[in-house]
């Protein structure tokens, strides 16, 4: 089911609404939170407990907070790409949520084996026997069983409101305190201010005074015309242009990803003339209605736009005579703590030639 523009999914709403009405459910959720939460702390202390465990290959943990919208897949493929290019033999390892973030993976970083397999520990070993040095493990911080030399914490600066509310009542799977087992904190940027950033920034040296921070954003590029050939997944880019070309250009925006707010307002300040804001869940499957509904409303503009995560699974389905279908190609830029990211990387390059233990 989609929302229009200004409208959010019902997960959403409860966890970020100023009204009334969603204060209550919040209220009313309270008491699962903390059910929530005391099971979070339950299985950390487990696995502090435990002796520690010996990879087959260093790993790199990328994750986070709250349930998605931090900018992990980006980030992950960015890091991968950096440690081939420092000499290792990297594979990317992730559980495969939906049926997007593999196939973006395969997109942004074609040269690298991507590993889709619940059980991080076993991928580590498939890496290992296909030849892989060292692993990028994307959204594993919670998935304390994989060892990791290095574990990064995303935090999206365009959600943080200072409000940290457990699930259902909102969108943090663990509080802040669990950068204390981090080694490194990233604060990814859509749209946020500075203002924002040094929010974050602060909460979190709270937390832990001696934290590694950096700051990275998340800055669109260009757009891209998506054409499905046969029904495949294939991505040509027939036709790029740079994102002064969407200025004043009437299209209908549609996206099925966790932070739909901060993507909406990175192409409105490219001045994009929003027809309408059609957002599905975050893995969204699309169906052939979506698209019949998408390519119908976007009659007489100039087209959909929508982020890579989304034409990875629409291109496929989009029919050739519908107005073109768009994707935002974004890039990561390093604002802050560039020598951050390189000891992390370090720590991976480091640990290849010994079994590791974990990080904490």
């Amino acid at each position: 089911m989609s929302t229009d523009a200004g409208r959010r999914t019902a997960a959403e709403w409860v966890w970020y609404a100023n009204g009334r009405a969603a204060a209550a459910c919040r209220t009313a959720l309270a008491p699962f939170s903390w059910l929530f939460a005391r099971g979070v702390a339950w299985r950390n202390a487990a696995f502090d407990r435990d002796a520690v465990l010996r990879a087959p290959i260093p790993a790199m943990s990328i994750g986070n907070l709250t349930v998605g919208g931090t900018g992990k897949t980006p980030v992950s493929s960015w890091f991968a790409t950096r440690l081939r290019e420092r000499g290792a033999h990297p594979a990317l390892v992730l559980r495969g949520y939906g049926d997007d973030e593999w196939k973006v993976h395969q997109l942004l970083t074609p040269e690298l084996r991507v590993l889709v397999n619940p059980d991080r520990v076993s991928a580590l070993h498939e890496a290992k026997a296909s030849q892989a040095d060292c692993a990028v493990l994307d959204d594993a911080f919670q998935h304390r069983r994989a060892p990791r030399v290095s574990d990064i914490v995303l935090i999206s600066a365009d959600r943080f409101d200072g409000s940290v509310r457990m699930l259902p009542a909102g969108p943090y799977r663990e509080s802040l305190a669990a950068l204390r087992r981090a080694t490194a904190l990233i604060i990814t940027v859509k749209a946020a201010s500075a203002r924002q950033v040094d929010a974050v920034c602060a909460a979190a040296l709270a937390v832990r005074a001696d934290l590694p921070v950096a700051v990275v954003r998340l800055v669109p590029a260009g757009v891209r015309r998506v054409v499905s050939e046969n029904g495949t997944r294939a991505l040509p880019a027939v036709e790029e242009h740079g994102m002064e070309w969407v200025r004043g250009r009437a299209m209908l925006l549609t996206s099925a990803v966790a932070d739909a707010d901060a993507f909406e307002q990175q192409v409105v300040a490219h001045g994009v003339q929003l027809v309408r804001h059609l957002r599905f869940p975050d893995h969204h499957a699309f169906t052939v209605a979506d698209v019949a509904q998408l390519s119908r409303d976007a009659e007489g503009s100039s087209g959909v736009l929508c982020t890579l995560k989304d034409a990875v699974k629409l291109g496929p389905l989009w029919p050739r005579e519908a107005v073109p279908l768009w994707y935002v190609s974004q890039t990561l830029v390093v604002d802050r703590g560039a020598e951050v990211l390189e000891r992390e990387c370090d720590r991976v390059l480091a640990a290849r030639t010994a079994t590791v233990p974990t990080a904490g």
